[in-house]
This record gives C-alpha cells, structure tokens and sequence, in this order.
C-alpha cells in the first residue's frame, strides 16, 4: 500500500487495515515456518505496510493533541 493511499483514508479505516494486516503478516510467518513461501519479500512488504500505517496513526494522533496511543 503507498503513502499517499494511505494519507487518503479515514482514521478509522487506517486501524482497521492495520489490524487486518497484522492478521495476514502473522498467518503468513505461520506458514512460511511450515513451509517456505514463494516470494518471502511478502512479509517484508507487510512489515513495511503496518509500519506505514502506524506512522500515519500516530501522525494524526499528535496533530490532534492525543498523546496516548
């Protein structure tokens, strides 16, 4: 997911693709401990993703004034 797809989302819709890519990173890890992926630079994209969507979260958190998380 790019940046600027995810500057456009609501904040609620930034928590919900962050839980439900949590969800996918940690069934694709599972798996690829059973057996190995095709193209294991998918976890790392999702890595980087969840990272992505954290960063807008709390962008927003602290243009608002909210300290905690």
């Amino acid at each position: 997911m790019k940046q600027e797809v995810i500057k456009e989302l609501s904040t609620a819709d930034l928590h919900e693709h962050l839980d439900e890519h949590r969800k996918q990173l940690l069934k694709m890890k599972l798996n690829h401990a059973v057996s190995p992926l095709e193209n294991p630079n998918k976890i790392k994209a999702f890595r980087r993703t969840i990272a992505r969507l954290m960063t807008e979260i709390r962008k927003r958190q602290i243009e608002t004034g909210a300290t905690n998380k």
